[in-house]
């Protein structure tokens, strides 16, 4: 693959064509924040975190670094007032579902996010998917999915698939942002008692 060169924060950075903004600015040592990507993983820029402003030419746009690829003659800028504001809201809007998680404490505490701005509604669960994604992509196994949407989806094991492959993995568990436990605890109801979706669908 060729070389493309790229500037980020004002750091002349050599990258390699079909490389994201955010491999590009890791490879450099340069720190963009995200909540839902792995390297082991298909880019998902589900989380937003890693918003960046990209400029072309006289052409600027602020554009998600997870999925976003180089090119030539691109100029970043992983911090400026606006991505500040625009990470600072992101992270507010988390905590509201995940007060308590240590990684968005730090991140809130980096922006001065406030974290009893809005209303809690403590779900734990932030849809970063990286459980879902990595029991899916990685293990082949599919044993975690989201159910319902919207302002109700979470995460649900599927209990006919977890009761033989998740108790001896329990990979994804570190995975999540918002403490392990919460998994663990999903995964223990989910083999107690199936939500209805399931038990609906297998008596169809």
């Amino acid at each position: 693959m060729s070389e493309i060169l790229v500037q980020i924060d004002g750091k002349e950075v050599e990258a390699r064509e079909g490389m994201t903004i955010l491999e590009a600015a890791r490879s450099a040592g340069i720190s963009i924040p995200t909540l839902c990507h792995h390297e082991k993983l298909e880019p998902f820029g589900g989380c937003r975190l890693c918003i960046v402003e990209a400029q072309v030419g006289d052409w600027t746009k602020r554009v998600v670094s997870c999925v976003y690829p180089v090119e030539e003659n691109l100029v970043v800028r992983t911090r400026s007032e606006k991505i500040d504001k625009i990470r600072k809201m992101i992270l507010e809007l988390l905590l509201a579902h995940a007060p308590d998680s240590p990684e968005l404490l730090e991140l809130a505490n980096e922006y001065g996010a406030d974290k009893d701005r809005f209303e809690k509604e403590a779900s734990f669960c932030i849809h970063c998917g990286l459980c879902v994604r990595y029991c899916a992509e990685v293990k082949k196994k599919n044993a975690v999915g989201f159910v319902d949407r919207g302002i109700r989806k979470e995460i649900c094991f599927i209990p006919e698939i977890a009761s033989k492959e998740c108790w001896n993995c329990k990979e994804c568990f570190p995975l999540c942002p918002t403490e392990a436990l919460q998994a663990a605890y999903v995964l223990t109801k989910s083999l107690i008692s199936p939500p209805p979706s399931f038990e609906s669908a297998s008596e169809e």
